[in-house]
């Protein structure tokens, strides 16, 4: 028990030394030893918010998860998406303009028929298709959809990491098996090469889809 008072005697008059010399409070010693460690998980959730706000608010959790590893933070990007969820982090996705279809060339484009004349008093009578696109947690997708003029809804899609002509293929040939339209539908489309494909045109044709009153041309091209 002597021994044990001692020995704190001891510890206590070299802090007290050691304070003089450096010119701080015993307090500020002995409460600095009462604090324990911040956790791991505190710290890192403080790193993620710092370099958010260092980005501008631009950083997703790819792109902080990358600057937490530099800094000698390696935290993984699903951890650094629920820290950012947890404090309401949410990145302002900067959107590039990319064209969906391209309308120079050489193919065969029919006459614009839907906009002279045609409006639709049932389902199935005139479809509208286009392709759009849509960022995903995957990168950027291209999205083809048809939809039908009369009840404004999504009849058939498709989506792909590019936009050949068999994207808007699947798109139709959904809207087509799950519709099963009579002849004479009239398809909208703009004059894109996908759109204006032999194999887009071919598929039309199979489906029996050609409007008799509009020179055998069921794609209705936009000017």
């Amino acid at each position: 028990m002597i021994q044990q008072m001692i020995q704190q005697w001891q510890e206590k008059a070299r802090t007290a030394r050691l304070c003089r010399l450096l010119g701080v409070s015993r307090s500020g010693v002995y409460a600095a030893r009462r604090r324990r460690p911040a956790p791991r998980a505190d710290v890192l959730a403080a790193a993620v918010q710092t370099a958010f706000q260092a980005s501008g608010g631009n950083y997703g959790s790819r792109r902080l998860s990358a600057s937490l590893k530099a800094q000698g933070l390696p935290a993984g990007r699903h951890r650094v998406r629920r820290l950012m969820k947890r404090h309401g982090l949410k990145a302002r996705w900067k959107r590039k303009f990319t064209h969906t279809t391209d309308s120079r060339h050489d193919l065969p484009v029919a006459a614009n028929v839907l906009d002279r004349r045609f409006k639709p008093s049932a389902a199935d009578q005139a479809w509208v298709a286009d392709i759009t696109y849509i960022r995903t947690e995957r990168g950027w997708l291209y999205l083809a959809a048809v939809l039908d003029l009369y009840s404004r809804k999504i009849v058939g899609w498709a989506m792909a990491p590019s936009m050949p002509a068999e994207l808007v293929c699947c798109a139709l040939q959904m809207a087509i098996v799950l519709r099963q339209p009579k002849p004479g539908l009239i398809m909208h489309t703009d004059r894109g090469s996908q759109y204006a494909s032999q194999a887009h045109r071919d598929l039309l044709a199979a489906a029996s889809t050609l409007d008799r009153n509009t020179n055998g041309y069921d794609v209705v091209q936009a000017t």
